[in-house]
Parts: C-alpha cells; structure tokens; sequence
C-alpha cells in the first residue's frame, strides 16, 4: 500500500491487493452489503454473525433509546463463551495468552509465561471457586485493581464465571480515586497484588488498597481482600488477618462450584467500569452480558480482521475499556492469541516495544496515537532494529490520529504493507463505532472512517438538523446498538442528562465531527475542545494535527485561553523530535504551518516548547492542566493518574511568551 508521507490530508490509500485478497470482508460493495443488512434486518444479520456466541433469543431487541434491551431470552455466561467453548476444538491447545514480564534479565527479555485456552480455563475455574468459596455470588462487585500479568485476566473472567460484576480500576490511580470507586459500587472483594514493575521500580498497590480501605470507613463494603505475590520481597506488605489472604492459599478452596457456570439472562451485568465526567466524579458506565460481548467479538473479528494464527497486542492497560475489548472479551470470544506486557513501551530503552513485536511474532498491533507520536519522537532507528515483518495490520485507537502521525505508523513499522486501521468509539459504546474495514474499503489519513454494523451515526446541528458535507457539527449515534452502556451505576439521571436528553432521540457522543461526501467521518475531539477565536470554531484536533506535519515537531497539544479580544486566544504546547532545538524561527515556521494547513484565522497565538506534555500512564494528554497553565492559573484537581508530575512542575516554572 503506498504511504508517502508527503500526501496530503484527503488522499486515498488503498489496501494492498494481497492482505484484500484474504480480508473477511474484501470490497466496499460487500460491506455496504452488510452494512445494510445490519440495519434492515438486525435479527437475521446477529443472528448469523454471533452463532455459538450469542444465540437462543426471542427478540433481538425491545424498547427505545435509551432503554433499549438486546438478545430478549438468550442465556450465556461470558466466560464459557471465551473459554469453554473453545475445549472440543484444537483451539484448546493454542496460545490464549503470552505474557512478559518489565524486567529485563540475562537473555535480555523479561520473564515470559504462555498459557493455553485449556490452561487459561482451568486458572479461571479455579479462582472462581475461590471467589465463590469466599462467599462471592452472582451480582456482588467484585474491585480488581492489578498491574498487566496474566492474573488480571484471569480474575475478570472469573468474576464473569460467578456472575459477579467486576470493576477492574487502573493500576496507576491513587488511593483516593479506588476508595472513590469501591464506595460507589460497594464492592464486597477486592483483587490486588503486592507490587508492579514500572520503568525498573516497583509501584506498590496492596499498600494503596489498604489507604482506600481505611478512607472508605464505615461507607466501606468490602470483605475480603485478594493479594497476588508479584514483587516479592521488593515490597513487604501488611496482611490483615480476617480480611487479606495470598492469591495461592485462596486457590485452595474446592473449584468444584465453579466447573459448570450459571447461564445468565443477556442482559444482566458484567461490568462497571469507570470513565471520567464533567463534574469531577467518575461515571461508573454499566454494560450487559450479551450485548457487550457481541460488539467485542465482532468488532475484533472484522475490524482487526482476526485469523486463527494472529498474535495480537492491544497495548492498552485493561483498567480502560479498551482493553476490556480487545485485550480480554473480543479476542478470546475470537480463540485468539493475545500479548500481555507488564511494564514501559521505553524500559530499559526506546527498542523494547519494537523487541517485543519481533520476539514474540506480532501480527497485529492495536495502539494509541500518543504512543506513536512518542515513537516519532525517539527516532525511527528504533524499530529498524527489530525484525518487524510479522506485522500484517495496524490499529489505532483513543484519540484522533493526524496524517502525519499515520503515514509514519505506515511507513516506518508497518513498511508500507500493512493497512492501518483508525478507529472510533467510547467507553460508553463498548465496542468500534467507526473505522475502515482493513482489505474492504481505501484508509483516509486522519480520517476515522465509516460506521461498523448495526452503527447509524449522523453529524448535526445543534438544533438536530443534518450537516451539510465537510460542515462541522455534533456527532451522534441515531439508533441503539447492541454494546451500548445500559446506564450509569446508581445515578440513572445523569445516564439520561448526560447522552440523551440534550437531543432526544439520538445518543450524543460529546464529540464533535464532519462527513465528507464518501462519507468518511472525521472526528474533531471532544465538543468542549472546539474554541471559539475571534468568531471562529476551531477543533483543537485539528490544530494539533497541523503543528505535527512540521518536520520538526514530535507532539502538540492546543487549547484556549482567555482573550479579552478574540474571546479565546490558541496557545499551542509543542515538544520536538530528538535533535531540533527550540528557536524564535521554528516558532514562527509552526505558525505558518497553522496558517497553511488550517487558515490565517487559526494561527496559533502562543507556541510554547516543552520536553513533555502531562498524560496519564495509558498515554492521554491531561489538556485540562495545559488550559490553567496557558490562563495563567495553579493548576487545580486529581493529579494520581499522572504518569510524571515533574512535568507539570516544569510547565508551571516555565513563563509563557512575551
């Protein structure tokens, strides 16, 4: 496939003839096709497409947005349908998980375990027992706040065995965000380890359930507290006795209750999982059985194109959604082989991410475009070290992902063969909205794509009326899907203030967006990172997509401040790739890169250089710290999930322009 990364914005890149040839689903004709029939005919469509997955329903759905139920009468456990379905087939015997450990030893890869379906089944049927020994029951909520090991996945789908509803928080957050989360969803058991490596150092997280524990008090539900030996004696931990047991002496209690799983209604719920809100207090988003897995699995099948010798990373941590979909539930649904990493993408140094696609033959990678934009920035001698040409698709995921930033995913790592995938959805969708079916249909750079099946979206106005081509407008989603959140755990007010109330009848994504006339849909960002400059809406995606074509730039991140004049004044934060130094004249040649890309009206009004922006350990930039920066302001709020706060100090020590 041709990836020049001279093309510009609105180029076509065509699949390569040879991955089209073996695609799922191989013309644009065909997905129309399917496209359609998904939504004329959503029973025969599901019901074909999730055989042996989810089936046995009455009706494939009732109701109206936004209290829509999916799958009416189907019976399932999650769990079987990841795991024990796979038993009678030789899908049993292949890699369901190949995990690596951070810490590098003598043979220069960290410590490394494989486990089969056959394997993962019998670990998951044991602590299942466990949990149930410890009185756990269908409904309870089970807290699992873990590092990357396999055990993590292994206490997710135990929890779906048992019918408990599991809240899996990152393992970056700080105490009083999980005491926030374990108050909120009442959980009865909590599954931890000791420690976790990070960069070399151990990051402890028992001695963080126990601050959470002691802040929750007598608003405190939990019981029983799980904890996996995972540093050792790196990290000494206090056990309470009555309440706190090792992950082995748990193991053994009879797993006898656990070898044949309940069968569930489809919609009874199999997790909460928590996204940030407005207000400052998380959204616990609640999704179904049957629903949720149906969007996983298919999604991962289609959208990552699965086939039975893949070895898929998603390297996304599995505390956000992302990784409950195409880490756990969508690739095991599929009977594929998964790669778990422990610790950094640079630990020991900017060569390891690109080791561990060649050691472990990668064939498929799913990753942020923060990731790849810091890849850029460490230089492209890194994965030229490493054989890379396992790698058949790329994925990206989480963010709006600029051309420049896709033509060097597609060039440098996937060496101008492999499709690259950009896609669209939330934590609140469950599952892929938007993306360009790999093999089916031509890839707009920096373009997310089109709808995914039984997906309708629109962009419009505010007053509900359709945008006209390449008009920026609100994107919503017109009808019900089956992955969609069924509400927000214990606050169904704000589920309706929040997605449908605004525009009755649609769900609103809180993103803003345009369609082009092949109907290719562009997302923006969020709709409050549109700025209004001197009467003008800029999208800050945008804008940062610009600044990242200068060949200098690694990574921007835009956003506004107060402005007497215009309203809001743009003040872009740029950190530059390895050898380029920050100069009046590269300011200046930034912002005519603004100018040219966007418009003389965009031209940033500030550029201010920075070695690093603020992001969390899953790799989001903090924007909301970057706004009181650029305003001037003490930046204010929940800094635990920071990955390095020095970077924050720094930016604050820093004057802005004069």
């Amino acid at each position: 496939m041709s990836a020049d990364p001279q093309h510009a914005p609105t180029d076509l890149v065509e699949p390569d003839p040879e991955f089209r040839a073996a695609a799922h689903v191989r013309t644009r004709a065909d997905y129309e096709a399917l496209h359609r029939e998904s939504l004329a005919d959503p029973d025969g469509f599901w019901r074909r497409e999730l055989a042996g997955v989810v089936d046995g329903w009455q009706q494939v759905h009732t109701g109206e947005l936004p209290h829509l139920k999916w799958f009416v009468g189907a019976r399932l456990n999650v769990s079987e349908r990841c795991l024990d379905r796979h038993l009678g087939t030789p899908t049993r015997d292949r890699p369901a998980l190949i995990w690596e450990g951070e810490p590098e030893g003598a043979r220069g890869h960290g410590e490394t375990r494989t486990l089969t379906y056959q394997q993962l089944h019998a670990e998951v049927v044991r602590l299942a027992g466990a949990l149930a020994a410890l009185g756990v029951r269908a409904g309870d909520r089970v807290i699992v706040y873990m590092g990357m090991v396999p055990e993590a996945v292994i206490a997710m789908l135990a929890c779906a065995r048992l019918g408990a509803v599991h809240s899996v928080v990152f393992g970056g957050f700080a105490a009083e965000a999980l005491h926030s989360r374990i108050v909120d969803c009442q959980a009865r058991v909590v599954i931890t380890q000791d420690g976790a490596w990070r960069r070399g150092a151990v990051v402890p997280m028992k001695p963080v359930v126990d601050q959470a524990l002691r802040a929750a008090g007598t608003h405190g539900t939990v019981e029983r507290v799980v904890v996996l030996r995972r540093v050792g004696e790196a990290l000494p931990v206090e056990m309470q006795a009555d309440r706190d047991l090792w992950w082995d002496d748990a193991l053994a209690a009879d797993a006898g209750a656990a070898a044949d799983p309940p069968q569930l209604d489809a919609e009874h719920p199999l997790f909460i999982l928590y996204t940030s809100g407005s207000t400052g207090k998380p959204k616990g988003v609640l999704h179904s059985s049957g629903g949720y897995l149906a969007g996983a699995y298919l999604s991962a099948r289609y959208v990552l194109d699965l086939r039975a010798d893949d070895v898929l990373w998603c390297t996304a941590d599995i505390g956000w959604i992302t990784g409950h979909s195409y880490v756990v539930y969508g690739p095991l649904a599929n009977g594929a082989t998964v790669l778990i990493y422990e610790g950094a993408p640079n630990a020991p140094d900017p060569g390891r991410f690109w080791r561990l696609i060649e050691r472990h033959r990668v064939s498929i990678l799913y990753t942020a475009p923060t990731a790849i934009r810091a890849f850029m920035r460490w230089g492209d001698e890194w994965p030229r070290k490493s054989d890379l040409s396992r790698l058949r698709l790329l994925g990206s995921v989480g963010e709006p992902i600029g051309p420049e930033a896709w033509h060097w995913y597609a060039r440098v790592v996937g060496g101008d063969r492999c499709p690259v995938v950009d896609t669209w959805w939330q934590t609140e969708t469950g599952s892929i909205m938007l993306a360009t079916l790999p093999g089916a249909v031509a890839a707009k750079p920096g373009s997310t794509g089109l709808p995914f099946f039984g997906v309708e979206p629109a962009v419009v106005r505010a007053d509900g009326s359709a945008c006209g081509p390449d008009e920026t407008g609100l994107l919503v989603l017109r009808r019900g899907w089956p992955s969609m959140l069924r509400t927000i755990h214990g606050n169904e007010e704000r589920f309706i203030a929040g997605y449908f109330a605004p525009m009755p009848g649609v769900y609103l994504t809180g993103d803003s967006a345009r369609v082009d006339a092949n109907g290719y849909v562009t997302v923006l960002g969020r709709v409050d990172d549109v700025l209004n400059v001197a009467g003008h809406r800029i999208g800050t995606a945008e804008i940062e997509a610009a600044v990242g074509t200068h060949p200098a730039v690694a990574e921007a991140a835009a956003v506004g401040r107060p402005d007497d004049l215009k309203g809001q004044a743009l003040v872009v934060f740029v950190t530059l790739r390895n050898g380029q130094s920050a100069t009046e004249a590269l300011r200046e040649a930034v912002r005519e890169q603004v100018a040219h890309e966007v418009g003389k009206f965009a031209r940033p009004d500030e550029i201010r250089f920075t070695d690093a922006l603020p992001k969390t350990r899953s790799g989001k930039i903090m924007r909301r710290f970057l706004k009181e920066i650029a305003a001037g302001k003490a930046t204010t709020g929940d800094t635990s999930t920071l990955e390095d706060l020095g970077v924050l100090a720094k930016l604050q020590a820093t004057p802005g322009e004069e």
